[in-house]
């Protein structure tokens, strides 16, 4: 009878250690996800990814060419996050493409450049010159808000932050403006006047907001509802996904910060914890 007893206990002794090394071995398995990015500025997440090795979770960053595609690619589960947009452009891609998408956390902001290779300064523009503005409704209409502030136009101040071409009321230069797609806009610098071009895209093409940008709007304070924060993005269904949040966490934290600040200089300004 002891024999028995013992030997029952012996197989569940057995169980418990096999069930334990089961689950071990599920806790271990390295889990990918994949992140959308536009552009090649992607050094950011180099320690985001240090950040999250005892979490055995694997960043795979997926280059998108365009600001067209991330999203709907989010949205057919291609890829697991994005994080190449600030909130008015996701506002206007969910409202358009009826896309069930939503930010999970903060990233970055970018302030937007005035960049030029014809003119050293803005009070150099003259009458009919061109300028080039990213040709999607969001960015272009963050451009024109960048040249109100400016002085050079004024728009309708009922579009809010994304007024078009056709909103603008005062234009006392005649300004010509040139809409192309944003990755497009710096190839374009020698044969305009001047441009706006994204922080991804001016970082790609080797310009600096310091030697080669001739007017910005400050970033002094960054606020909560601030609709040009960028923001890491996932599928409505996954908006509390543990392995996501993860990620949100590992992306705001001081060594993250650090190199955005060390690398960047300026083009890109870290947006979390305000």
């Amino acid at each position: 009878m002891k024999k028995r007893v013992y030997f029952v206990l012996l197989i569940l002794a057995l169980i418990l250690l096999t069930g334990c090394g089961s689950e071990e071995e599920v806790n271990s398995e390295l889990v990918v996800v994949k992140v959308g990015l536009v552009g090649e500025m992607t050094e950011m997440w180099e320690p985001v990814q240090e950040n999250l090795n005892d979490d055995n979770i694997k960043i795979e960053i997926v280059k998108f060419a365009d600001y067209t595609l991330p999203n709907q690619a989010l949205a057919d589960g291609e890829i697991d996050l994005n994080a190449f947009q600030h909130v008015a452009f996701l506002n206007n891609e969910v409202n358009s493409k009826n896309l069930k998408l939503v930010p999970i956390g903060n990233t970055i902001i970018a302030p937007l450049n005035l960049y030029s290779k014809n003119i050293e300064d803005i009070s150099q523009l003259k009458d009919g010159d061109k300028i080039a503005i990213p040709n999607d409704l969001t960015n272009g209409g963050r451009g024109l808000k960048v040249l109100e502030s400016a002085g050079i136009i004024k728009v309708d101040e009922s579009k809010g932050y994304v007024p078009s071409v056709t909103d603008i009321i005062e234009n006392p230069l005649n300004i010509e403006f040139i809409e192309v797609e944003a990755s497009n806009i710096p190839s374009l610098l020698p044969d305009v006047a001047a441009a706006i071009i994204n922080g991804n895209h001016a970082h790609d093409y080797g310009l600096s907001p310091e030697d080669d940008a001739i007017y910005s709007i400050p970033v002094d304070e960054i606020k909560p509802d601030n609709p040009y924060i960028n923001i890491i993005v996932a599928r409505e269904e996954d908006k509390d996904n543990e392995i996501y949040l993860k990620i949100v966490e590992a992306y705001n934290q001081p060594n993250v910060a650090k190199v955005i600040n060390d690398t960047y200089g300026g083009l890109y300004v870290p947006a979390w914890g305000n």
